[in-house]
């Protein structure tokens, strides 16, 4: 027999569709570790990327979102299998993109990960350049 696994969220939400109402197949879920998307409704899918992954959290409101008071985050991540994506149409995106950017932070130095960001393009460097 299979044991239901219980886990604490910090933040759990439903993209939000018509009028900002939770009226989708499409859950999240903020734990201390990992962010976790849900989709599907007959046939499901769950995708999940550890915070320490997540490279840049990006917030978007667009008018209509703005007057219904939701917003979507967008997120660059080491993650393989999902480089990108977003987290669509939240309640207090404002509060949600900070608590999951500072939870990253916090995941990044736990785990002793650092990110190597470049200036230059590779393309750009000229090697027989003397100054």
């Amino acid at each position: 027999m299979a044991k239901k696994v219980y886990r604490e969220y910090i933040w759990q939400d439903r993209k939000r569709t018509i009028f900002g109402l939770p009226l989708s197949f499409t859950k999240y879920f903020l734990t201390e570790e990992k962010l976790i998307v849900k989709t599907g409704f007959l046939s499901t899918k769950e995708e999940e990327v550890r915070l320490y992954r997540i490279l840049d959290v990006t917030l978007k409101k667009g008018l209509f979102q703005r007057i219904v008071r939701v917003g979507t985050i967008h997120c660059c991540s080491a993650d393989k299998t999902t480089p990108e994506f977003d987290i669509k149409s939240v309640k207090s995106p404002d509060w949600v993109k900070e608590k999951l950017s500072d939870m990253v932070e916090s995941e990044r130095a736990k785990k002793r990960v650092s990110s190597r960001e470049y200036m230059t393009d590779d393309d750009d460097y000229d090697e027989t350049h003397d100054d």
